[in-house]
């Protein structure tokens, strides 16, 4: 997945106080567990827990879905989360751009509803 210009996600919905939203997957970064073209349903303000998959803003301002590994301090000393992606071989994450701070991790995925659903574990990997 190439994060230099907004790819990883394209988000429909959120803000507003919006409980749930949808989201576009872009690029591979995320094989085999989520294709690019894959449609999610994101749930917003809820709990993040390693393993899950979340979508979050880099500090560059690029969208992204990664899964969420563990809690780890952003250089700031503020409270963030260290992303990975599924397929190391692609995409830019917390290896490459370090913590995330948690304000910046906006979503939980709950479930791809497009092309097939899949809910739960069937996005869990850890």
């Amino acid at each position: 997945m190439r994060q230099g210009r907004q790819r990883g996600l394209a988000p429909r919905g959120g803000g507003g106080g919006a409980l749930f939203g949808t989201a576009v997957v872009r690029g591979r970064s995320m094989l085999p567990t989520l294709r690019d073209g894959d449609r999610l349903l994101v749930r917003y303000g809820v709990r993040v827990r390693p393993g899950a998959l979340v979508v979050a803003r880099f500090a560059d301002g690029t969208l992204g879905v990664k899964r969420a590994v563990e809690q780890r301090r952003t250089s700031s000393g503020a409270a963030g989360w260290w992303l990975l992606s599924d397929n190391p071989d692609e995409g830019v994450d917390s290896r490459h751009r370090g913590p995330v701070a948690e304000d910046q991790v906006l979503a939980v995925v709950r479930l791809r509803v497009w092309p097939s659903p899949r809910v739960g574990r069937a996005l869990s990997r850890r």
